[in-house]
């Protein structure tokens, strides 16, 4: 099913952030066809930085219950693999196992900072990470879809640059290239994608440059469109707003308006199915 969106030419596809399997149920419910396991949402929800201090371990533990939860093809924010070749083909093949769709590999060195977090991005070899590439993909072959993530134009390369890698990982068995931008336009995301000419899908994440009109994308004939990391930003916000409310109120009679009923909590994890599952297995007639 991923390969399918991911890898489609004729339709935009888009992909939302899950953090956990609350909000991979949540953004299923909200009619969302696949999911982008983010790696900085991840390690906020365990309290951790999006600078490699969450295992891989760790990572794919929240994949698997995020799949459990939601039955939707899931896109995995892998980073750089978590070490060299060796490291990327062990998270691959546990993910596999987890049941995720799919696998996006950073050309980061490790550890890996968040693209947005400071001015030190240094790359990885080209050579060095299409090896990584190349054995994710021996590994886990037609299993999971294998999404080269280039962070050239983060670290202040440019275009022909984020070319020449993708030229290299395209040639190693990547499945579609996401190109990966800071700046607040699309200008240099829509310039990759004319100078890249198609040769494998593009992916995007538009956090920073969110003011683009998706039809721009449309026109571009970019792929697919990752809503990266707003479930676990809402999140943050509301609870916030909540916390301070009860703080300052000393009730909760006030926030009940703006909360979700427990009946929406037990809707959306189903617990009627229990319910029907114990009267046909415990009080059978």
């Amino acid at each position: 099913m991923l390969r399918a969106e991911v890898c489609s030419k004729s339709t935009l596809t888009f992909l939302m952030e899950a953090h956990d399997a609350l909000s991979g149920a949540i953004a299923k419910r909200a009619g969302f066809k696949g999911l982008w396991a983010s790696g900085l949402s991840i390690a906020s929800s365990l309290g951790y930085r999006d600078a490699n201090e969450a295992s891989w371990s760790q990572l794919v533990d929240v994949v698997e219950r995020i799949v459990d939860s939601t039955e939707l093809p899931v896109l995995v924010d892998g980073d750089g693999g978590f070490g060299n070749f060796n490291n990327a083909r062990l998270v691959a093949r546990k993910l596999r196992q987890r049941g995720a769709a799919g696998i996006a590999l950073e050309d980061s060195c490790f550890p890996k900072m968040n693209s947005f977090v400071g001015e030190r991005h240094p790359l990885a070899d080209i050579d060095e990470f299409s090896g990584r590439l190349r054995a994710v993909k021996d590994t886990v072959a037609e299993d999971l879809v294998l999404v080269a993530r280039i962070e050239a134009l983060i670290a202040g390369h440019g275009i022909d640059e984020a070319v020449q890698r993708a030229s290299a990982y395209a040639a190693a068995g990547a499945d579609a290239i996401l190109i990966h931008s800071r700046k607040s336009t699309a200008e240099e995301i829509l310039s990759f994608s004319t100078a890249w000419e198609h040769r494998l899908p593009v992916v995007i994440v538009p956090t920073k440059y969110y003011r683009t009109p998706v039809s721009a994308y449309r026109d571009a004939g970019i792929s697919t469109v990752i809503w990266a990391n707003h479930s676990m930003r809402a999140a943050i916000e509301a609870m916030g707003r909540i916390c301070g409310r009860i703080l300052a109120e000393e009730s909760i009679a006030g926030i009940e308006p703006d909360v979700a009923t427990l009946d929406e909590v037990f809707e959306l994890l189903k617990y009627d199915e229990l319910a029907r599952a114990e009267a046909l297995y415990v009080h059978p007639h």
